[in-house]
Parts: C-alpha cells; structure tokens; sequence
C-alpha cells in the first residue's frame, strides 16, 4: 500500500479547555457537511474507496452469493382483527417486504384471499421509500402507516381505508416511528370518518428553539378526516424536550395508557386514564409510576386486569396484576406478582389465551436465555408454569401474537443462524405446535456449526459467545475470523439468519458474536454494568472474546476482523485506538467516536443516560477516558479500518467517522494498511432495499476477506 495517497485534510489549531482538560479537535472543519473544503475532501474519499474495493479479491462473487442467500426472504406472524390478518412478507425477488391483508377463502379449506395494501416499490420504484411502522384500527377497517423517504426515517403518516384502498386524510408529517393508539369506532363517534387514534408528533419547527427540531414531542388525539392542526394536544407539555411517549388504549377502549422515559433511558414513567369517566380529548391522568428507577409497561387484559411488565425489584423482569381503577402510585405496593424474576432467563413477552374452549385460561410467556429463545406456558389464575412450547432449535423468537378477542391460538416467529424466518402456531387446546408460514423464497444453504461458549473478562465476569464455523465444530487450524459486538442501549445479540454470517462461514471463516455487558442478554443489570462510568467494562468483554478466540485456536491476530455498527462501531473505534494489536482488520459503521460533541449532533441527546454528558465535569472525565477521537496518535501501526456511513443518517451524524477518518490517515505511515471510508447517499441508519444491504455486505466482507486472508469464496 506505498502508493496510497489519502485527500489532504488540513489539521487545524483548536484546541479547548473543558473542565481542565485540554482537548484538541484538528479536524472540526469537517463537522460541516455543506462547507466546500467537507464537499471536495468527501468526493476525494469516495474516488479513493472506489478505487479500492475496485481491486478487492472476491467482492462480486460475495455479492452473488450474498444475493443468493437473500433471497430466502421474510415473513411476519399475522395480527388479527376479528377474521382479517395483517401480515408482511417478501419474496426472493422483492427489494421490500409488501404488508398483505387477508381473509377467508370463500368455503371450507380454501386458502385465505390475499390483497397487497403497502408495496413500498410500488410506491417508489427507486427503492429508497421504506414502510417505518402500521397499525390497524380495533375493527379492521382503516389502517394507520408511516412511510419515510432516503434512509431519513422522518416519518409520514397516513390513513387507509382497508377495504377500499382510499386515502382517507392528509399526511401527518412530523411522526418519526409514532406509536399509533386507536379508539374503538364506538368510542369516539360512528361511521369510519368519526374514528380517532392517539399519536405521536414533534412540535413544528418554528415552535422550538433553533437545533432542538428532532425533539419536543407531543401526544396528540386525530379524529380521522379531520385537519392535522385541529388535533388536540393531550399529554406531553411542560416535559422535558428529549422525552418519548407511547399511548395505548385497551380493547374495551375504556383504558388509555401513557408511557414516557428520557431519551433511551432504561426508566420511565407511566399515566392511565379511563376514558368512559373523562372526554377522550382532555383525559384525566392518572400515575402508576413516576421517578421510579424502573421501566414498566402496562397491558389491560381482557377481563379487566391490569397486566405490569416490569424490572422493578427483577432486573431479568417479571409479571405482576393491577386493578386499573386503582393502580399503584408511584411505586408497586398495590401490585401482586403472577410470574416472578428467574434467575437465568429475562422475560421478553406475553400472550393470553382465555378462549371459552380452554378447560383453563393460559398465559404464554417469552424468554430469553443466555440470548436464546424460549416459551413457557402458565396458568393464568395462579402463574404456575404448566408446560413448555416446543421450538424447534436455539434460536429467536419473535413477539406472540394472539388474538384480541381471545381464543385458543397463538402465532409467534422463530429464526437462527440458519433458518429464515418463520411462523409457528401454537393451539391451547392441545399444546400442539405447527408451521404457519415460512420464508418464501428457496435458498442452498451452507452446513455450518454453531455453539454458544463461555469465557472469563478482565475483572473475571463470565461472558457468552456465539461461534458459527463450518459444519466441524472442532476449531482446527486457525481460519479468518469475524468478531462482532454491540454493548450498548440494552440491544441483545440474538441468533438470526443472516447473509453476511453464512456467506463468510461457507467461503471458510469463523463468525463470533459477544454478548456483551452493556446490552439485556442477562437482564438490565447485564445492561448497567456496561453503561456511563463502567463503559470501559464492554470494551475489556470484547477484547477478552478476541483473546478467547486466538486462545483456543480458532484463530490468530493477523487473521481476526472487528465489526460493530452505531454503538458497535463506538466499540471498534475504541478497539483501534486501545488495542491496536488486536486484529488485522475492522469495519466500523454508522459509528460514534468523538465522545465529547456527540450530544452536539443527530440524536446524541437523548442518549446522555447510556454514556454520560461532556457538559458534566466528571462525565466528561469517563467519555475523554476512551473518545476514540482523541486517542488516535502518530506512528502507531493500526489494522485496516473501513468506515461506512450513511448521509441521511439521522441518529449518528456521518461527522464522527469522517474526523476519525482523516485523524487515522494522518497518523498512519507509509505502507500501513488502508483506511478508508464508504459513503452511502439516500440511506440512513434503519431499513434499507435489499440489493442496497448486498452492495454493502459485500464490500465489507471483501475488505475484511482480503485483510484477514480468506481464500474461500465462491466464485
């Protein structure tokens, strides 16, 4: 690489004094991604990658194969109104999943009678309008969707009428992945202009202060048909500007529930109002839990029953019952426990069956265990596990669905590491399980090994891995290896099929995936202890999964690539500049990585709780502690690094790898590895067109492939 010539990047004298310390920042110019100087040295990064990935070995076979393995395609479990389901699925052909609505065939064991309703390249054949979130009303009838347009995830809402097809509103701007809480038609007037729905919408932007326009939200009452300015503002004024909300109104639509929490906050607070003693557009709120260290969730059962999902007092979570009429304040005395904490698995979800042919009514609950998947089913009186759903391997689950009238059935997904999605359904009546739907596309999967290991970190906290090489399990001669790690925000590493794990494994590599403290793989104290002060604590799990990894043999330093994405890419950023002997390779995307402004930019103020604030002095004191920004220094020799970023990211400004990109190509000599940096337009940090998810897979893996010396590829 002696004739690689990085774009000049001027290194400017700025340097401040923050609470004592004295922290430079040379390349805050590039802060600016309008200014000219930013245009021209971002053009000069874009030809260089170019250039580049040009000339990396195997890149268009990975994307062959890569296309290939994609188009399994995907298939969501159905949410049922009365008869009607609603359900998305993509075929192997499809850049998008398309939402379906059906019902029943037109006699007995006909197949149900499908009708596409949102096909987002039908909207935009371009491919970079993506379908954010949708919610069907009580009956079935009008459907509430959000679409957003080049990766901006700034949403648009719109009213459907199912049946029909016709628009029934005017776009609601302003709903970036509102939660939508419909009202029974009865409840707010009759006829299907007469209905209404909760949501959530920021303040216009004349009506905030200059740099605040992505917060400030509020929960709003829509009566469909109805001008957007007319809505009425019921829940949120005088709160602090970085907090969320999430209403949900009960079956009965006597209920209405406020969530609200500080950003990503792992505590929120809760209201309920009951909506037949007050006007739905002025409810009467009152509080379950506020300022309490915990976060709950309230779901309002059929017959009455108020359901707390909570970790108060059971970091791993458990179940307890409410009377809604009077539930606790602030705090949980009035709450009796129906499923209590385990100590080896968090509770994740909850379905139940209370159908008039059930001998008895069941709850089914979701678990994870160790990042694995499970479901036990319980008595609904009393709590007491009865029995277990069988699943057919060590995989996700994803929610449960039941029906909202009641019944017998349950419907939920499952997935691993070599299994596309697929749906199962569950019968109370018998406990028989069966296949419901699966991925419709047909794919010729690799054989691959995977299991999940233990190993010992830094200060001796046992920490789980999971492995996938090939079909040997053992792990012979050292091979080209991914590490993978998020740690962050309570995000747990659960097995999925994935493309980019199958395609690396089959051309001969080894893919790990670290359960990192940080993240809720062992409940919310798994998550604290790798937040604010003991940050420090996922990078030390990360390093020690690496050195497990060489230890028993499965591979070497100058064969390991890091991986990471968002948080994750904070935590390979920091791995470059802590442990730059760690590996031969990483790829480092949508990252932070100057820990000192990034409250300054995208939504890096509501993330505050997770990592502490620069405005703190004894904050800053932990962020300046590993900011990868301000710990890249001349002369040492860094693996190959591969940035990727995304303009219209709305959550991590592209700003953080373009800084860091241009410190690690100045303090890089001659002959060392590449540091590039891949820009994507028209995309952002969430959902994307799957030939988009395979030109950027495909990069990776081929950078990762060529510096790590993977020979595999199919070609």
């Amino acid at each position: 690489m002696a004739d690689l010539h990085y774009p000049d990047a001027p290194r400017l004298d700025i340097a401040e004094d923050l609470f004592g310390h004295v922290v430079r920042d040379p390349y805050r110019w590039l802060e600016d991604p309008g200014s000219p100087e930013t245009k021209d040295w971002q053009a000069a990064q874009d030809a260089l990658f170019a250039e580049q990935v040009a000339a990396l070995p195997g890149r268009d076979a990975l994307a062959a194969r890569l296309a290939e393995l994609m188009r399994s395609g995907t298939v969501g479990a159905p949410n049922w109104r009365g008869e009607r389901q609603f359900f998305q699925r993509r075929t192997a052909d499809q850049d998008h999943a398309v939402l379906f609505t059906a019902v029943p065939g037109p006699g007995p064991g006909a197949p149900p009678v499908e009708r596409a309703l949102i096909d987002p390249m039908a909207i935009d054949p371009s491919g970079i309008t993506t379908l954010d979130a949708w919610q069907p009303d009580k009956e079935g009838e009008l459907l509430a969707y959000q679409l957003s347009v080049g990766g901006s995830e700034e949403s648009i809402l719109r009213v459907m009428d199912v049946v029909t097809g016709q628009e029934l509103d005017e776009p609601i701007d302003r709903c970036r992945y509102s939660a939508v809480a419909w009202l029974p038609g009865t409840a707010a007037g009759r006829g299907p202009h007469g209905k209404a729905f909760y949501y959530v919408r920021r303040l216009p932007a004349d009506a905030v202060p200059d740099g605040e326009q992505q917060y400030h939200r509020r929960v709003y009452l829509h009566r469909v048909g109805t001008p957007s300015p007319e809505d009425v503002t019921i829940f949120g004024d005088g709160m602090d500007k970085t907090t969320y909300y999430r209403a949900s109104v009960s079956r009965d639509g006597r209920w209405l529930v406020i969530w609200a929490a500080l950003g990503t906050a792992p505590r929120n607070d809760l209201w309920i109002a009951d909506l037949t003693a007050s006007d739905p557009a002025a409810p009467e709120f009152r509080v379950v839990q506020r300022d309490v260290d915990a976060r709950s969730t309230l779901i309002t059962g059929r017959d009455g029953t108020l359901y707390v999902f909570t970790d108060a007092g059971a970091p791993r979570g458990r179940l307890a019952i409410a009377d809604p009429a009077d539930p606790a304040i602030d705090g949980e005395a009035g709450w009796r426990d129906l499923i209590t904490e385990r100590p080896d698995a968090v509770l994740t979800d909850i379905a139940i069956l209370d159908g008039a042919e059930l001998r008895r009514p069941l709850l089914l609950a979701g678990w994870r265990r160790h990042a694995i998947g499970e479901i036990t089913v319980h008595d609904l009186a009393t709590g007491e596990q009865t029995g277990t759903v069988p699943l057919p391997g060590l995989g996700s689950i994803g929610g449960i669905h039941e029906r909202p009238e009641g019944g017998h059935e349950a419907w939920f997904t499952y997935t691993d590491n070599t299994t596309p999605v697929v749906v199962y359904h569950y019968d109370g009546r018998t406990g028989e399980v069966r296949e419901w739907a699966r991925s419709p596309g047909t794919v010729e999967l690799p054989h691959v090994h995977a299991e999940q290991v233990t190993y010992e970190s830094k200060d001796g906290t046992l920490v789980r891995m999971l492995v996938i090489s090939g079909a040997e399990p053992a792990p012979g001669p050292a091979r080209p290896t991914i590490l993978y790690g998020y740690g962050g925000f309570g995000v747990s590493m659960t097995p999925a099929y994935s493309a980019t794990i199958l395609s690396w494994v089959e051309a001969g590599g080894v893919y790990a995936i670290a359960s990192l403290r940080g993240g809720s793989e062992e409940g919310e104290q798994w998550h604290r202890a790798g937040m604010r002060e003991h940050k420090q604590r996922v990078f030390d799990d990360f390093y020690a999964a690496a050195g497990w990894l060489i230890s028993a043999g499965y591979t070497t330093p100058r064969q390991l690539a890091i991986w990471g994405g968002s948080n994750g890419g904070l935590l390979v950023g920091t791995a470059i500049t802590q442990r730059p002997d760690l590996c031969a390779a990483a790829i480092c995307s949508a990252p932070l990585l100057d820990m000192v402004r990034y409250e300054r930019f995208g939504l890096g103020e509501l993330w505050t709780d997770e990592f502490g604030s620069a405005c703190d002095p004894r904050e800053l004191g932990w962020l300046l502690g590993y900011s990868p920004y301000h710990h890249v220094h001349d002369g040492t020799a860094y693996p190959a690094v591969l940035f990727t970023v995304f303009d219209s990211d709305s959550r991590v400004d592209p700003m953080h790898a373009r800084k860091m990109c241009a410190a690690l190509q100045h303090a890089v000599a001659a002959g060392a590895p590449p540091v590039l940096l891949r820009r994507e337009s028209s995309a952002g940090h969430g959902a994307r067109a799957v030939s988009r998810s395979v030109s950027l897979a495909a990069d990776t893996l081929a950078f990762a492939a060529c510096y790590t010396g993977l020979q595999g590829i199919r070609r």
